[in-house]
């Protein structure tokens, strides 16, 4: 089992999709797609259906009863106009989301999902869920693991790389090779941060950027949570993620 890492879309190699590529995707937005989509799928979602076009968003959930759809997005950290919830897990309660269908677009994470929707295997991850998510991949014995971060508009993303390197520390424990210097160097981050990612999320560049347009304190300590959930959002059609548990 070989596991790589990419910071962003744009890095991930033309293979993915094919044969030669890989047989697994794992996709990370911590701070806060990926966290979210988590949470509402252990409290209860029908599914979380990812899209990275507002209008195709719209077109399809459109043809879903409005009683049982949620509609959750945003775009430079604050929620879109016209739709139900933003992109905090915090908001994602039991209530709220129990047997609904959520369509989501952000502006990062569901352009990541979309990148490497033809890989056999696709599920998010984020902290909450880490071991859950090493766990299932370890159990299904894949050949080549590829983990990408959403990074922000394109570029490098700390948080991502974090919990990047917090995954791969249980799967090259478990006897995985390290695919690439990228990965080193999220495992080298993960190690040094380890034991406070809460202190490395507020640092990155969107933790910043959170705290400049208002309070996520809550946010911050639920995508910081280490290994709290058994849920692992998973891709069963394209861009539609369902619970399976661990």
């Amino acid at each position: 089992m070989q596991v790589s890492y990419f910071h962003a879309a744009a890095d991930v190699p033309e293979s993915v999709g094919s044969a030669e590529g890989p047989d697994a995707a794992v996709v990370i937005d911590v701070l806060r797609a990926t966290t979210t989509i988590a949470w509402a799928l252990q409290n209860g979602a029908e599914a979380v259906q990812a899209f990275a076009d507002l209008d195709e968003l719209r077109r399809q959930s459109d043809q879903w009863p409005k009683a049982s759809r949620l509609l959750l997005g945003e775009r430079g950290g604050c929620m879109l106009e016209g739709f139900d919830l933003g992109n905090s897990p915090v908001a994602v309660t039991h209530e709220l989301v129990q047997g609904k269908r959520l369509f989501m677009s952000t502006t990062n994470g569901t352009r990541a999902l979309q990148r490497v929707r033809d890989v056999a295997c696709v599920v998010t991850a984020a902290l909450p869920n880490r071991r859950a998510v090493a766990e299932r991949l370890l159990a299904n014995k894949h050949r080549w693991i590829l983990i990408l971060g959403s990074g922000w508009e394109g570029a490098y993303s700390l948080e991502d790389s974090l919990a990047a390197g917090a995954i791969a520390d249980l799967l090259v424990t478990a006897g995985a090779s390290v695919g690439n210097d990228e990965l080193q160097a999220a495992l080298s981050l993960w190690r040094q941060w380890q034991h406070d990612p809460e202190s490395c999320l507020r640092i990155a560049s969107h933790g910043q950027r959170l705290m400049r347009i208002g309070d996520h304190d809550a946010d911050f300590r639920c995508c910081a949570g280490l290994d709290q959930i058994s849920v692992v959002p998973t891709q069963d059609e394209p861009g539609v993620l369902r619970a399976v548990r661990v």
